[in-house]
Formats: C-alpha cells, structure tokens, sequence
C-alpha cells in the first residue's frame, strides 16, 4: 500500500503590504518579512546586511568600467556627487557634525556616481561622511583609476566642484560682472549639456529605488545599498 503523502505546503507570499502592528521607527519590509517567517527583528535585519553584502560584491570595478568605455568607443565619462539623505548619524567631530551636508543642508552620504554618456549609471563610490567636498571624495575613489583611461583618451566630464581635479568643467564665471569669451562660453555650454545626463542618471537611480530616498540603517551602509541598488538597477535594464 503506497505511503499517504501530505500536499506540499505552498510557498509564502513576498511581503507587500502595510503591517500595522509595526513600530513607527521600524521600516515595514523588515517588520514584515520578520512577522510573515515568525522570526525575530533581528534575524531579519540580519538576513538584510547579509543580502545587501551578496549583492552589493557584483558591483563593477571602476578600472573595468572604464576599459569598457574604452572599448565601447565613448567619447567621455559623467561625474557627479549626490547626497544620500540618513538619519543614524554617530559620528560627529570636534566641533561639528561630520554627516551633516552644507550644500544639501541634511545629513546624509556623499556618494560618487560615473555614468556613460547617455546618462545610465554604471559606478558608484563607497559612501563618504555628508561634509566632505565632492572634489575630496572624488580623489579619494575616482581619479586615480580614471586617470590612465583619460591619458587614452577618454576623458571625465564633471561640474566646478571638480576644479583643480583634472576633470573637464565649466569655466567660473569672472568676477564683478566681467563676461567670458565667446570661445569660453562655447565650451561651458558642450560641458554643461553633456554633463547634465549624468544627473538625469542618478535621478532615476534614487526614485527607482527609494531605499535611496533616506537610509534607515547605518550611515556606513549607505555603501553597500548604493552598490545594491547599481547593480539591480544594471540587471534590471540589462546594459
């Protein structure tokens, strides 16, 4: 007589809606991927960092990226800084608060993004504290392995923050009212409007994802959620 088998439990839905019973301070996905396994918060919030690191380690290296540029003949690179908003903030040094961002007037991350020349976002920088300079940041990430690409000929277009980097950027304009050139002007409008693809690139990477919309977690995680959010956004869009 053949053995009674039991149906196969069906599999558990995803998480999609509201938990109510949730605290305020706990983000809904978390607090409901932790009701819905019968597991506690923290396992939960475990099994989060840990899937954010996997993913987060597929993100491209920047020398690859530009050799691919390279390859792929284009004509330059995007560059630009963006901020990611957060509120964990711990780390404040003598006198001010190193998260906190002047420019954007939030705390949040100082994040590098390179893009291709239609905009799509192909690097992105590990996080730095919300009041360094994107000049600073970029030398610390970016530059150094940009640079022998550049000498090949494919060069890095960024805005003034980057003066003095070995970036292509606009020209200040003179002081007390004086009116730059015509040749000079030519050149900001050919910075100005292929750069601005960049920034279209990494709009749509922060409203695609909106974990990017304020980080909840550690400031430091900031990195490896950027890196996530890259490298689903790549997979997503296939290029």
């Amino acid at each position: 007589m053949p053995a009674s088998t039991s149906p196969a439990a069906s599999p558990k839905p995803l998480p999609t809606c509201c938990s109510l019973t949730a605290p305020a301070s706990v983000p809904v996905a978390v607090a409901d991927l932790a009701r819905d396994d019968t597991d506690s918060l923290s396992s939960a919030y475990r099994c989060l960092h840990e899937a954010l690191d996997v993913l987060a380690d597929q993100a491209p290296d920047l020398t690859d990226v530009s050799e691919d540029a390279l390859e792929a003949g284009h004509e330059h690179l995007l560059l630009d800084g963006t901020s990611i908003p957060t509120d964990r903030v711990h780390d404040c040094g003598p006198g001010s608060d190193r998260w906190y961002s002047g420019e954007h007037e939030h705390h949040g991350g100082n994040v590098q993004v390179v893009c291709d020349p239609d905009g799509r976002p192909l690097w992105v920088s590990p996080v730095e504290l919300g009041a360094t300079h994107d000049l600073t940041a970029a030398g610390r990430h970016v530059l150094p392995a940009l640079s022998p690409a550049a000498a090949r000929g494919l060069p890095v277009l960024g805005d003034k923050g980057c003066i003095g980097g070995g970036v292509r950027v606009p020209v200040r304009r003179p002081r007390r009212g004086r009116v730059l050139d015509r040749s000079t002007r030519g050149w900001n409008s050919y910075v100005n409007t292929d750069r601005s693809f960049v920034e279209h690139g990494i709009v749509h990477l922060k409203v695609r994802w909106r974990a990017l919309a304020r980080a909840t977690l550690c400031s430091w995680g900031i990195s490896a959620i950027v890196a996530t959010a890259l490298v689903l956004g790549i997979w997503e869009n296939r290029y």
